[in-house]
């Protein structure tokens, strides 16, 4: 379990999040939504110990503050908003992700785990490609590979599919989902899409001005949320087993 016990966070004399409070099963989907500048990046970056805010944050009841960066790592693959672009093949920009784990020299067992994380994502065809010469969509696809391959109890991803078409916006959420079920491990995704939470998301947090205006399940995003939070009118309809959010234009 992943526990964030009043959470709040500050940069300078603007409070950005306030009091934040949630839990988290391993196995779950919990997307975070809200208008920009309501903190999710910020609320990420608490979570995974890149900002310190007051409050705590246990993993599987272990304070995160009592974790140096390495263990962190072991726990919490995060993948930011934009990842560096640099000279490195891919292979070797995933097998960054081994880094907690290696001492003195590349394992075999991390060669392994590398070669089979490229697999999974099938990008096997990149895996010589250097990163710079890669579409968004691609890029995208090696930073989810190299968090997966730090074989992390949580999976924290910053708008995973923005700036990218809808059959990359749909592959990464169909690679995302996989892994959080065939790894047994949990995924927390900031997005803007409220249709890939209402369709992915086991849990929804949703933001307003840094403080948590609805936690729970799917059934929390309606249209009297949208209303108050978005300040929009809109319906949500289900068709075809899927549920969509039609704003009025």
């Amino acid at each position: 379990m992943l526990e964030a016990e009043s959470l709040t966070y500050s940069y300078g004399k603007r409070d950005v999040l306030k009091d934040i409070a949630f839990s988290l099963e391993r196995g779950e989907m919990l997307f975070i939504i809200g208008p920009n500048g309501s903190g999710k990046t910020t609320l990420l970056k608490c979570l995974n110990g890149i900002l310190k805010p007051k409050g705590s944050v246990y993993v599987e009841k272990i304070n995160l503050n009592k974790l140096n960066p390495l263990e962190i790592a072991k726990k919490m693959g995060y993948v930011p908003q934009r990842g560096e672009i640099s000279f490195l093949t891919v292979f070797d920009a995933i097998l960054l992700g081994r880094k907690p784990y290696i001492k003195w020299e590349v394992s075999e067992k991390d060669v392994k785990i590398v070669e089979e994380t490229i697999k999974m994502l099938k990008i096997e065809h990149l895996a010589l490609r250097k990163l710079n010469e890669l579409s968004g969509g691609e890029l995208q696809l090696v930073l989810i590979a190299r968090a997966l391959a730090q074989q992390p109890r949580y999976l924290l991803l910053d708008e995973p599919t923005n700036n990218l078409d809808i059959k990359n916006q749909i592959e990464v959420m169909r690679l995302v989902k996989t892994a959080v079920e065939d790894k047994g491990i949990s995924a927390i995704v900031t997005v803007h899409d409220i249709n890939l939470a209402l369709n992915y998301a086991e849990k929804v947090l949703v933001l307003k001005e840094g403080k948590i205006f609805a936690f729970g399940g799917r059934e929390v995003v309606n249209e009297e949320l949208l209303c108050a939070v978005y300040g929009i009118k809109a319906e949500i309809v289900k068709y075809d087993g899927r549920v969509f959010v039609i704003p009025e234009l």
